[in-house]
């Protein structure tokens, strides 16, 4: 907001964007209301120009003549921090000329971190730039256990689950969430979709979350044919809770799967879908492992927009599966910090036998590797790889 003239949030339904928009805002104009939403329909620039400044245009969606009327008010006066907008994805996936390319910078703001949750300094050094900036890592007094970590996981990052709220609201609030997105906000953004069917390939995306999963199990699990999948899988991108990680390449590898791995945006959804609670994760190997993965993954992915080193987020696997690294943070420039996940509080040096054998694979573009554990200390486990407990993420 200090260099930009309008910022357009978007994210998963009820991450904050509306809550957390509102505290920067000089004026508010609910556009939902019908009362506040008629002037700007009868002339939208005289009702924008009329706000004390900045403005926060909610739900922009339902007036959307309102973004024209932000285009030419930033044509005419560019300085920073005159509008914020929230609102539904539905208009911006239908307007077929996006009239704010080049006025209105998009900000992805996803569920809370734990770093959020716990209330500590915002002015944190995002994980990976530490990672690749040597610098020490610092612990918590009390590092989380393994059960601990499930907890947190299953809690999520919707601001209504993961702030105190109890186990019993929060399966309520989640089991809400989800019958509203399967059929109300899916029906908005897609209409014609059969919700039950849906709800049958979201639940066989969430057991495959972290994983890269053959279509034709997908297509198995929800009893549907490839072109009804390949919708599916587009809606539930297109309402911010689900993501394709690509897969990484080189030219100094061959045979790499080319595959994504999918995952849940948020891991308290794969906890509702599938009714889990703490001991039936913790009895489940597979699903302990998935949880975590998509748990660890939603703390990195919320810090990719504020790292110095700008990375992009991949996965790694070889054809014949014999390779497979969980994550892989490629920085500008091309080098590549590698990140496995293991529910071990003490992970050893066969634990980084897909990390060794990258760094001898790419050379010098191995900036780092780590090791993210579930045990109370870090240590060295090779050059250039070191294992780190997860609670590291917010510490």
């Amino acid at each position: 907001m200090g260099e930009l003239p309008a910022l357009l949030l978007t994210g998963p339904r009820a991450t904050g964007k509306t809550t957390t928009a509102a505290r920067h805002a000089g004026t508010i104009a609910r556009l939902d209301r019908e009362a506040e939403a008629v002037a700007f329909r009868a002339d939208p620039d005289s009702a924008l120009s009329a706000l004390r400044e900045p403005v926060l245009l909610d739900e922009w969606q339902m007036v959307p003549e309102v973004l024209g009327a932000v285009k030419r008010a930033v044509d005419q006066d560019p300085r920073p921090g005159r509008f914020l907008l929230t609102g539904s994805v539905r208009t911006d996936l239908d307007v077929e000329t996006w009239p704010g390319t080049g006025r209105i910078v998009r900000l992805h703001l996803l569920g809370m971190t734990v770093r959020e949750q716990l209330g500590l300094a915002a002015s944190h050094t995002p994980f990976l730039d530490r990672v690749l900036a040597r610098t020490p890592i610092a612990l918590p007094e009390a590092p989380t256990d393994l059960r601990g970590y499930v907890e947190l996981a299953l809690a999520g990052g919707f601001p209504r689950t993961a702030l105190g709220a109890s186990t019993r609201a929060r399966q309520h609030w989640l089991d809400s969430y989800i019958d509203q997105l399967v059929t109300r906000d899916a029906a908005q953004v897609s209409g014609g979709r059969d919700p039950d069917r849906l709800r049958r390939y979201f639940e066989g995306y969430a057991i495959n979350s972290a994983g890269v999963v053959a279509e034709k199990t997908l297509l198995e699990t929800a009893q549907i044919n490839r072109k009804t999948a390949a919708a599916y899988e587009q809606l539930l991108k297109n309402l911010l809770v689900i993501e394709s990680i690509p897969a990484w390449s080189s030219n100094r590898l061959k045979r790499l799967v080319k595959s994504p791995k999918r995952s849940l945006l948020d891991p308290a959804l794969l906890g509702a879908l599938l009714r889990l609670d703490t001991p039936a994760v913790m009895k489940d190997g597979n699903l302990l492992g998935r949880l975590l993965e998509t748990f660890v993954t939603a703390q990195l992915r919320a810090e990719l927009e504020v790292c110095q080193c700008r990375p992009r987020m991949y996965h790694l696997r070889t054809e014949d599966g014999r390779r497979e690294i969980d994550l892989i943070a490629e920085l500008g420039g091309g080098d590549v910090i590698g990140v496995e996940i293991k529910a071990s509080a003490s992970p050893t040096e066969g634990d980084t036998k897909h990390l060794e054998w990258l760094k001898q694979s790419i050379g010098d573009r191995f900036t780092a590797g780590v090791v993210l554990h579930t045990g109370p200390r870090w240590f060295e486990l090779g050059e250039r790889v070191m294992a780190v407990p997860i609670c590291a993420l917010w510490s």
